[in-house]
């Protein structure tokens, strides 16, 4: 089967036609039709008739889908159409393989919840290709349930959506609760937490808003003020994790892994930046601006990794080895004592 978009919409146009009883289809008038309909999606034309004879002897075929197209005739001009009327492609059942995929799907989706567009179009789906049964789930995802922000996730969609300017309380780890004014643009996940980004109100600069610590949202009546051109598909290419610092440029930050997980970090690379810089000492570079996720990360690792360059990282991580030592050994002098 052809599988281009043209070919698609070549098959259902001659769907259309054939499901026609009212009227009689000569090759001319299939060719004129099929060259409407994809002109209107492209605007390209010249279709051939052995391009359409090509399709209907696809669409009937075994590989296509067994069509009952005739071909009958209106004096000595030869017309096509299904000679079975309640035949169309459209109404074709799903393979046993299509329903298992639709259906494991559906369980994916269903993950989301508190989604309500996402619920409708399950329980639609559900209910169109009679999905029920054997709902086995055979992929996980990996959530927190409990997370804390999650029933945000919907308003703030269609916040987003409508362009609808927010009220945010939001509390803070050491000033407690504030309240600002953010134009939501984009939300993003990572490490199983949601943030929003949206241009704050009084300092006119990207913020980033989590979540699990905003206390409520509300739409209030200021005038949206749009992206400023700024792609977040791009935003977040030179760190790691969601925090963006301000007037920093990419940096050099080259680590260097033990034996054992060498292989596994250059099978799964910390950021896309990352690039062998000598495999025999296991050594990597990343061009990246440090911030807290990427000291957090290369702490994940322990004793398997170490920064070799970038003097301001390395300080800020021997410091937080530093007293995780105290804490530990500390700890443990104490008892001797």
């Amino acid at each position: 089967m052809a599988t281009n978009r043209h070919a698609m919409i070549r098959y259902k146009a001659l769907d259309k036609c054939f499901s026609n009883f009212y009227r009689k289809y000569a090759i001319e008038d299939l060719i004129e039709f099929c060259n409407e309909e994809v002109y209107a999606f492209d605007g390209t034309e010249g279709i051939s008739r052995r391009t359409i004879f090509n399709d209907i002897n696809y669409m009937r075929s075994e590989q296509g889908w067994g069509a009952p197209i005739e071909k009958y005739y209106d004096g000595k001009k030869p017309y096509y159409r299904y000679s079975d009327h309640e035949f169309s492609i459209s109404k074709m059942p799903l393979s046993e393989k299509e329903v298992i995929q639709l259906r494991e799907t559906v369980n994916l989706l269903g993950r989301f919840s508190g989604m309500p567009w996402i619920e409708e179009f399950c329980s639609a789906l559900v209910d169109k290709f009679k999905l029920k049964g054997n709902t086995r789930n055979i992929i996980g995802l990996d959530q927190n349930r409990y997370l804390k922000g999650v029933e945000f996730l919907p308003e703030l969609f269609n916040y987003i959506m409508n362009m609808q300017v927010l009220n945010i309380r939001y509390e803070t780890f050491k000033k407690g609760i504030l309240e600002f004014i953010v134009h939501p643009y984009y939300m993003k996940q990572y490490n199983n937490r949601w943030f929003l980004l949206g241009l704050n109100d009084e300092y006119r600069n990207i913020t980033t808003v989590a979540l699990d610590r905003s206390v409520s949202v509300e739409a209030v009546s200021v005038e949206y003020r749009y992206n400023p051109e700024l792609d977040f598909e791009e935003y977040f290419d030179d760190v790691v994790g969601v925090t963006v610092p301000k007037n920093t440029s990419p940096q050099a930050v080259r680590l260097r892994f033990s034996e054992n997980r060498f292989p596994y970090v250059t099978s799964k690379p910390l950021h896309p930046s990352q690039r062998i810089v000598d495999a025999e000492k296991c050594v990597i570079e990343l061009s990246v601006i440090p911030n807290m996720e990427l000291e957090t990360l290369i702490l994940s690792f322990g004793s398997d990794v170490e920064v070799l360059d970038n003097e301001p990282l390395r300080q800020r991580v021997s410091h937080t080895i530093q007293e995780m030592h105290k804490k530990y050994f500390g700890a443990q002098n104490d008892c001797t004592e």
